[in-house]
Parts: C-alpha cells; structure tokens; sequence
C-alpha cells in the first residue's frame, strides 16, 4: 500500500501538529495535576530506597547476607532541605515528570498517528515495533535503574564516612538528582539491542565485530559498574554488570537475526 494521496496543505499539517501538541500538553498536564495532589503516594515511592526495609535490601539480605554483617544492620539517612522555596521547587518537577511519564503512551500514539499517514504499510509496522520494543526497554532498564542501581548507589555513598565525626545528611535535590539521573542512564543503557537491531539493519553492525569485540566489551561494563555503583563488594557489582552483559548478549542474537533477514532479501531480489 502506498502512502495516502489526499491533497494537504502545509496549514492542513500545521493545524493538525497544533491539535496534537495541544492534546499531548493537556493529558500531560492533567497527570501532572493528579500527580502534585496525590503528594504523600507520589514521595513514599520516591524515598523508598532510602529505607532499609526497601524490597531490595531485603532481597539481598536473604540471598546473600550482605546487609545484615554484624555490626551493619540496618541504616538510617536523613534527607534534609538547604531552600526556602526548594521543596515546593521539587514537588513541581517531579510532578510534572510523572505526569510526563504517566502520558507517555498517549504522546507515543499521537505522534505515530501525525507521522503514519506519510508511511507506507510496512513502515508502518516496523515502526510500531520498533517503538513498542523501544519504550519497553526503556521502561525496564528505568525500572532496574530504581530497584537496584539506585537502592545500591545510595546506601554505599550515604553510609560512607571519612570520620565517625562527619554525619552524613542528604540534600533533598541531590537525592533527587541522583535518582533521575541512574534511571535515566538506565533506561538509555537498556536501549542497546534495540539501537544495535537498527544498526544491523543499516548495515553498520555485524555479528563477526561484536563476537570479535565480546571480551573488550566485558571489561567496559565492569568498569561501568563500577562506576555507577561504586561499592566494595563483588556481588553488587556482578548484580550492576550481569544485566548489562546480557544486554550486550541479547544484542548479538538480534544482530545475527537482523544479517538472515537482509541476506534472505538479498537472495529474493537476485532471484
């Protein structure tokens, strides 16, 4: 099927983009509303992690003991303000970014219903697949960075001390901060199949480079690891760079599956 004929204008498109960001900012606006009112529900998800009860610790405590070291049971931080006007400032933008994640499927589809009358058919459904997978990746990478980086990250940095005579008290911006960045940063991370998938498609990856580049790869993620959960103990760090490794893993397979695919339709057009 070709891409549809019907005569539009430039003010036609126009219109239609104005009708559509004026939905899209409306059902954004509306969840970030919803989400200022319900306050209480909204910061008890997002301090969670600062909990030693939080779902990961005790997960991690009965696999492997790591937490409950004599001497190291339990932990408490406190998060304080250092602005007069800093925490309404932060209820308003982490309102408005849940309000922007929780509408986030609308504005996925209202974008691909402007954009799917300039797409042929099968454009069309790759680029639903593609997208589908892309956000789902992207919701589970934000999701691994919330439940596990995150949870790690704090609780080595916030119990850490040069000096029993430095008490550790967390600003509640870079608690904050900090908790974007490492889910943003993982739901990126966790876009590397879909991104290598394309590549391969384009022609720009292949299996033979990244079998090639496997080991070279293994040390990059260990180092990643380290980096984004600098604690002292192997298990978190295997528990940061295992997923990541499995990502790289995943990727090849797609890679491999992606060169059949484009030397099956190389095959049809010689034939």
């Amino acid at each position: 099927m070709s891409r549809e004929t019907a005569a539009v204008t430039f003010w036609d498109h126009l219109e239609e983009l104005r009708t559509m960001l004026l939905k899209v900012g409306t059902i954004t606006l509306l969840c970030g509303i919803l989400a200022f009112i319900f306050k209480a529900p909204l910061f008890e998800i997002i301090f969670a992690p600062k909990n030693d009860s939080f779902i990961t610790y005790r997960w991690l405590d009965k696999i492997g003991g790591i937490f409950s070291s004599p001497g190291d049971i339990g932990f408490n931080i406190s998060i304080i303000n250092t602005g007069l006007a800093q925490q309404f400032v932060v209820h308003m933008k982490t309102a408005f970014c849940f309000g922007f994640i929780c509408a986030s499927p609308y504005i996925i589809y209202e974008l691909f219903k402007f954009i799917s009358p300039a797409l042929y058919e099968h454009e069309r459904k790759y680029t639903t697949q593609l997208t589908g997978w892309g956000y789902l990746m992207f919701a589970l990478g934000s999701l691994a960075g919330y439940f596990l980086i995150f949870p790690l990250t704090f609780r080595f940095l916030g119990t850490y001390q040069v000096s029993e005579e430095v008490v550790n008290m967390i600003s509640l911006d870079s608690y904050m901060s900090t908790l974007m960045m490492i889910c943003l940063a993982m739901g990126i991370v966790f876009e590397l199949p879909v991104i290598c998938m394309l590549m391969a498609k384009a022609g720009l990856l292949n299996v033979s480079f990244m079998k090639k580049y496997r080991k070279h790869s293994i040390v990059v993620i260990l180092v990643a690891a380290a980096i984004i959960t600098p604690t002292s103990d192997v298990f978190t760090l295997l528990a940061v760079s295992l997923p990541m490794y499995l990502l790289y893993e995943a990727s090849i397979v797609l890679v491999g599956m992606a060169e059949k695919k484009r030397c099956r339709q190389r095959e049809l057009i010689t034939v």
